[in-house]
């Protein structure tokens, strides 16, 4: 990590030498995921846009920027919109290298108390919920069940995180239920389900660290992967026949909550 010091005086901003974006790079919006990036993984960055009505508030960041010399440029309102990709940038955009994700070895796997696993989730809005939700209650590993039709860190979900992709150790794998079988020696496996006879989460022992499964938003948990689930919980709702569920990025929330309280 870098120590972001106050900017030099007199910096002003460099401009943008002309080149194509990569296809691999990500476009970070909104100033908690930015400084989140600088304070992560400020090599990663290779430019950034700012508004004017940002800048007092991102010194700091100008200055590591001018002195690694790469590119930045203050910009009006429209031009933003089209350099960050979005309307939704909130004043700031950087445009970083792609996370490497690596695939999690269960033969020595992250030692933490809970480890969130997400089957297949789908919407990145939601990944990126689900990332905010579990750094703000200090889960430090997120495993991502990697297929055609699942969400992987993107420029939206990092929008949506706030910042919180950043403060998680990010794994995946494209199997996952054989993944599973390998961590059961180290982690209790419990699963999100709608099936009538799990229990709530604040009746699962805490003797040893567990793996939560969450899944699909329309289909929950796969099949396969549910059979490798010894412990299935719910959230029960106070006035049952309402409404179904809760938005998977909601149900986590909850269940991260009665896991970590």
């Amino acid at each position: 990590m870098i120590n972001l010091g106050p900017p030099s005086k007199g910096t002003s901003f460099l401009l943008e030498r002309t080149r194509k974006r990569p296809m691999e790079d990500n476009t970070i919006c909104g100033l908690n995921a930015v400084w989140a990036l600088f304070r992560r993984r400020p090599d990663d960055v290779v430019r950034l846009y700012h508004t004017e009505a940002v800048r007092h508030k991102i010194g700091p960041l100008l200055a590591e920027m001018a002195r690694l010399r790469r590119p930045y440029r203050e910009l009006p309102p429209d031009e933003m919109a089209r350099a960050a990709g979005t309307t939704h940038h909130a004043g700031i955009a950087a445009v970083a290298r792609q996370r490497h994700i690596p695939y999690i070895d269960v033969d020595d796997p992250p030692r933490v108390p809970l480890m969130l696993v997400l089957d297949q989730v789908g919407n990145p809005h939601n990944l990126g919920a689900i990332a905010r939700s579990a750094a703000y209650f200090g889960v430090a590993t997120l495993l991502l069940h990697e297929t055609d039709f699942a969400a992987m860190p993107s420029d939206a979900a990092y929008r949506t995180a706030e910042g919180g992709l950043e403060h998680l150790d990010v794994f995946r794998t494209k199997h996952l239920a054989r993944a599973l079988r390998g961590l059961t020696p180290h982690y209790r496996i419990a699963a999100a389900t709608l099936e009538p006879d799990a229990v709530p989460p604040a009746t699962l022992p805490r003797d040893r660290p567990t793996a939560l499964v969450m899944g699909h938003e329309e289909h929950g948990v796969s099949g396969s992967v549910l059979a490798l689930c010894r412990r299935r919980i719910r959230i029960p709702g106070a006035v049952p026949g309402n409404v179904q569920s809760l938005n998977v990025a909601q149900a986590t929330a909850v269940m991260l909550y009665a896991l970590t309280s």
